[in-house]
């Protein structure tokens, strides 16, 4: 499999430009396909060890029946934006009876080094095949929903690292959710969204890490009842969980990985539309 990887052929040159619509917004043409959407994407679990793929990936539309990556591919697509929209510089349709596939090649960052690499994806739209160095490291299916594989064992021992991804979407011929994707937009419907559409990216973390959390507050009874999913937990590993206000910490709790626990906030500022106030 991994030979596969070298028989890759690119044709396109590194080039992009909007596809010409009726409707334009002012800020695409503040898009740089060098340096497209460049925050970290997910607000609510930040890390700072961590690199964007979003840019210039080549793509290729092939027959639904094909199930190998393909050896030559049509042209650059920009990630991350939907096949069909004018931002992705292709602006095609790809339907039921094909699939499209992505490609591109990346160099891991030095701070990556001995650490995990999650491989993660903000969403694709519909069902997609991702592979690392021509090896399959999983499947997904749902089109709005952020999933992410650990490709760590996939890597080689060369600086260059190629992902792929092959996607499915039948829009309104299939039985997924697609909200007004149809296939002939008109009236109230929309164009499909095919492919991949949130942010890429890889992250580097330690053997056991947080991989989700779930905040419930308790208004009444002045808690916040916090639940965290721990990866690689070893039997004694402790959870050290905070409340911060104003840049001062106002609660915390130690507790084992894997139980779910409250903290007690004293005074609570309760979020309104006219007092908008998060706690860290």
């Amino acid at each position: 499999m991994l030979a596969l990887v070298f028989s890759v052929t690119v044709l396109a040159q590194q080039q992009w430009s909007v596809v010409e619509r009726a409707i334009a917004s002012p800020w695409a043409e503040k898009v740089n396909p060098s340096n497209t959407l460049p925050e970290y994407p997910r607000p609510q679990m930040v890390r700072s060890n961590w690199k964007n793929l979003n840019g210039l990936w080549q793509y290729t539309i092939a027959p639904a029946t094909a199930i190998e990556m393909p050896t030559v591919f049509t042209g650059n697509i920009l990630v991350p934006f939907a096949i069909e929209s004018a931002l992705s510089g292709v602006g095609k349709t790809v339907g039921k009876d094909s699939v499209l596939w992505y490609q591109r090649t990346f160099i891991l960052p030095a701070s990556f080094k001995n650490k995990n690499i999650l491989l993660q994806f903000g969403a694709v739209d519909w069902q997609c095949d991702v592979y690392v160095n021509g090896k399959k490291v999983g499947t997904h299916q749902g089109g709005y929903d952020p999933f992410s594989f650990d490709i760590t064992g996939y890597l080689g021992k060369r600086a260059e690292q190629q992902v792929a991804v092959r996607v499915w979407d039948p829009s309104d011929e299939g039985p997924q959710p697609r909200g007004k994707q149809v296939n002939k937009p008109n009236g109230i419907w929309y164009t499909p969204v095919t492919g991949i559409w949130q942010t890429v990216w890889l992250e580097a973390v330690p053997k056991t890490y947080i991989s989700a959390t779930r905040q419930t507050p308790d208004i009444d009874k002045r808690t916040v009842h916090v639940s965290v999913s721990a990866e690689n937990a070893a039997e004694g590993d402790q959870l050290l969980l905070s409340a911060w206000k104003d840049g001062r910490q106002i609660a915390e709790k130690t507790t084992a990985a894997g139980e779910e626990s409250d903290l007690t906030i004293a005074e609570p500022a309760l979020w309104s539309p006219t007092h908008p106030y998060l706690y860290i």
